[in-house]
């Protein structure tokens, strides 16, 4: 019998509405318990027993696909592939895809919630008025700010419309020219480097992928090259930022404070000293989690997946 391992959290809140497909088809489907994403060390014993796989952001490594003699077909729901070895994958046969332009109004919408948060002080206020207090921090008029955007894609472009709505001026960096023309076809005006975003935002939001190229991008250098009293914004990945070089910046005031929806390690250590901070607002890396954004990125998935397992399909992400 064909098998399937349904990884992904968000896939598995909302099975119901697809087991009927996996039935029919007398494909078996196992949900196990996951926190945030599934481990080496939780992967390596079962993974050669399955078909299939709808995955999150569950650690496919070189170690874990080199076990996987029966796996077809990775099936990533969401966008984000760095915690798959594609290369590994494409040398074991085994086929990845995922479900690109599904959230981009999902995660944007967080993007604008952490933008006004932070301008505000609105999470000071509820702590105050929770402990008995009524605190009247003065915010900053978001109207005139300058609202970088690194990652120009389907988000990025997504989080300029709501900066616009703001009366926000916007500004963007990506590295891919396709995306650049369509950002400046949506009123952006694209830097001609990282450098240059950095120095002129008051509020910078990554929305890039998780490259070798954009690892920490945000580090001790660029967080110098940022406006004092600016603030950072991530909805993207977090290896994106080198968390200590952000502590330090925050701890120097140089950065007036951070929102991030995600980190390097989830979920995020109790050690992390990033817990001290009232001008950081923390999140679950739960951006992308609304009742639309899940059934059409767990639709699509399904549509992979069965794809994968009959052969047919991409044979990479894309």
């Amino acid at each position: 019998m064909t098998r399937v391992l349904i990884a992904c959290r968000q896939m598995q809140d909302c099975f119901d509405s697809f087991s009927s497909r996996f039935d029919d088809l007398g494909i078996e489907y196992v949900l196990p318990p996951v926190v945030q994403q599934m481990s080496e060390d939780d992967l390596l014993p079962v993974i050669s027993e399955f078909d299939g796989m709808i995955a999150g952001d569950d650690h496919l490594s070189e170690r874990v696909l080199e076990r996987a003699e029966r796996l077809r077909i990775i099936s990533k729901w969401g966008i984000g592939t760095d915690s798959i070895d594609l290369v590994a994958a494409e040398r074991h046969g085994i086929r990845v895809t995922n479900t690109p332009a599904v959230f981009g109004d999902d995660v944007a919408d967080v993007a604008a919630g952490y933008l006004v948060m932070l301008a505000r002080g609105l999470h000071l206020i509820d702590r105050s008025v929770r402990e008995g207090g009524w605190l009247k921090p003065r915010g900053i008029a978001l109207a005139g700010m300058a609202l970088g955007i690194f990652g120009l894609g389907s988000i990025g472009r997504s989080v300029g419309r709501r900066g616009q709505g703001f009366g926000m001026r916007l500004v963007g960096f990506d590295p891919d020219p396709q995306s650049l023309a369509l950002a400046a076809e949506a009123g952006i005006e694209t830097m001609q480097s990282p450098k240059a975003l950095f120095e002129a935002a008051d509020f910078l939001v990554l929305c890039a992928p998780a490259t070798d190229e954009t690892r920490h991008v945000i580090n001790g250098s660029s967080l110098a090259q940022m406006r004092d009293g600016s603030f950072l914004i991530n909805v993207s990945r977090g290896t994106l930022v080198d968390e200590e070089a952000l502590v330090e910046a925050l701890q120097s005031g140089r950065l007036a404070g951070a929102a991030l929806d995600v980190f390097e390690h989830e979920p995020l250590p109790a050690t992390s000293l990033l817990r001290g901070f009232q001008s950081c607002v923390l999140g679950s890396h739960n951006a992308s989690n609304t009742r639309q954004g899940v059934l059409r990125a767990s639709e699509r998935a399904v549509e992979n997946l069965l794809r994968g397992l009959a052969g047919d399909g991409k044979t990479e992400a894309g």
